[in-house]
């Protein structure tokens, strides 16, 4: 087969330890053992997929048996045995695969095989190629023999899930764990490999193939294959085409959807993700992408552009450390929170399309932190100027048009030093039931707080200061310090929140399902559902709503 007919994975596998990139203090090892003669019984090379494990494998069968020795090991002008090992067609080197041989009547034919010594050759070598696919029988059969093999045997296991190989076998071999590559060596080797190919490809469309790869050789090669066959001759591949070939969009979409989040801006939001959606973006790719975005803006300061692995560039960067410096840690992690609930809720919705639009709603809503214009004389309205210093009172906003905007850091500062108002509204405050804290939650857009208590709280005894619950198994594990805390700044008082071995009361969302259910067995028995039925038999009811009769009626 002409060499270059070949797909890049296979044209530029390394042939010698010179070759191999990322993995220096592994083939180093390897080569001392060599050298001093010191071969153990059985390599094990573990790792992610397409970092070197089979070719690593390969290199050590050939460094083993080269008639040249280790010293001068073939890398163009191959021996017999380097050009047969290289083809997978050596009668001492045994390629396995585990995963289309994995009983124990496999192992033994192995065996039986491994008494007889090399014929060509100075080793006789094993490779098996996804070992943990072996069944329990067989890893026991070849305990023996791994252990005590003869000194012209040689085992080279490789895998990817090592958790699964026992560990009577692991401690029989001498182990060694693959890393990823680095994201700047790996762009250097593409980018090696796009000159040799001539290919025309912009540095940025190579740093999103090595983004893509997620540090395996294997990938970025065959993205790089698949990007050069996609454009013709005369053009050269970019970022933009990248993007389209692979599925991925521009992070900077991204940034500016969570700039529009932080503002309130709902329409907006939408409409850019509809955007992003008809690129042709995954919801669950889009959630994940979100979730490094999260991250990105939550660690930015410690961040330099080059440890983002090529994910950012120097503008996107920059941009997301200008908006991240008015945003709010604690906003930061609860995102996380529901974006991470998000992502699993995604397996059980059967439209991902809309649940993804609902999540970036539920955020622009989320603890509040929208503001909005309230009719109390005692709310405060908060105004960004250009200095980030002024504040006006609610009476001063009220003749004035409401402006919707994310509370930045500077000015949750300045409500907190305003205690003549702040301690003004929580000396007024007085909760004397628990429906009456659930209203509150709602007043204060705490939803989450709402939910739990609605949800997952059975009420057991209230009085001012002392609240008795059982829950279920539902409940939120902060929900106690959060309802505490905001109890406390709330009424200006220490709320003592302990748990019951009673059952309590019906939870809320229990009772109002109680009641429809009540309201429907009542309706089926009313002469208007009896009339309904007559002429519709296969009608059911599965629903009541009670109608509000006016005052004058």
């Amino acid at each position: 087969m002409n060499i270059n007919t070949k797909i890049l994975a296979l044209k530029y596998r390394p042939q010698t330890f010179g070759d191999l990139i990322g993995q220096e203090v592994v083939t180093e090892t390897i080569l001392n053992s060599i050298k001093s003669n010191k071969v153990p019984n059985a390599y094990l090379f573990t790792g992610i997929r397409g970092i070197g494990k089979t070719t690593i494998a390969r290199i050590v069968a050939k460094s083993l048996n080269c008639l040249k020795g280790v010293e001068k090991l073939c890398k163009e002008n191959l021996c017999e045995n380097c050009e047969a090992i290289a083809g997978s067609r050596h009668i001492d080197v045994l390629e396995m695969d585990a995963a289309s041989k994995t009983g124990v009547d496999d192992v033994r034919d192995l065996i039986e095989f491994s008494r007889y010594g090399p014929t060509s050759s100075r080793y006789k070598i094993f490779i098996i190629d996804e070992v943990h696919m072996l069944s329990k029988q067989a890893f026991n059969a070849l305990l023996k023999t791994l252990e005590e093999p003869p000194e012209y045997l040689k085992f080279i296991f490789a895998t990817t899930e090592i958790k699964k190989i026992p560990i009577t076998v692991v401690s029989r071999c001498q182990r060694f764990d693959l890393s990823r590559i680095k994201s700047n060596e790996l762009f250097h080797f593409i980018k090696n490999v796009k000159d040799k190919e001539n290919g025309k490809v912009t540095d940025e469309a190579l740093k999103l193939i090595v983004k893509i790869s997620e540090g395996s050789v294997r990938d970025a090669l065959s993205l790089l294959d698949r990007a050069l066959i996609s454009l013709d001759d005369q053009k050269e591949l970019d970022l933009d085409a990248a993007q389209k070939i692979f599925g991925y969009f521009d992070k900077s979409q991204l940034i500016d959807m969570f700039d529009l989040i932080l503002k309130g801006k709902e329409n907006e939001v939408i409409k850019n993700y509809r955007n992003i959606y008809d690129q042709g973006v995954e919801p669950k790719i889009f959630i994940n992408d979100f979730l490094e975005i999260l991250y990105y803006f939550k660690n930015i300061n410690s961040l330099t552009l080059e440890s983002t692995n090529f994910s950012l560039n120097d503008e996107e960067f920059n941009k997301i450390k200008e908006i991240s410096n008015n945003i709010d840690s604690e906003v930061l992690i609860l995102f996380w929170q529901f974006t991470i609930q998000t992502l699993s809720e995604l397996d059980v919705v059967s439209n991902q399309h809309l649940s993804i639009e609902m999540f970036l709603l539920r955020l622009i809503h989320l603890m509040g932190f929208k503001l909005k214009e309230e009719s109390s004389n005692h709310n405060v309205k908060m105004t960004r100027k250009k200095n980030d210093t002024q504040t006006e009172t609610s009476s001063q906003v009220m003749n004035k048009e409401s402006i919707n905007q994310i509370k930045n850091v500077s000015q949750e500062k300045k409500i907190k030093s305003q205690p003549n108002i702040d301690s003004k509204v929580s000396s007024e405050v007085t909760i004397k039931s628990f429906n009456e804290l659930v209203e509150f939650c709602t007043q204060k857009k705490e939803m989450k707080l709402k939910y739990e208590l609605e949800k997952n709280v059975n009420l057991v005894k209230f009085e001012r200061g002392i609240i008795e619950i059982s829950f279920n198994e539902n409940l939120d594990k902060d929900f106690v310090k959060d309802l505490s805390t905001k109890l406390s700044e709330w009424t200006n008082q220490r709320w003592i929140i302990s748990f019951s071995k009673n059952q309590g009361e019906m939870s809320i969302k229990d009772k109002e399902k109680n009641k429809q259910k009540e309201l429907i067995e009542t309706a089926k028995k009313s002469n208007l559902y009896k009339n309904v039925l007559d002429h519709f038999p296969d009608a059911e009811l599965i629903d009541v709503e009670l109608l509000q009769k006016d005052d004058d009626q």
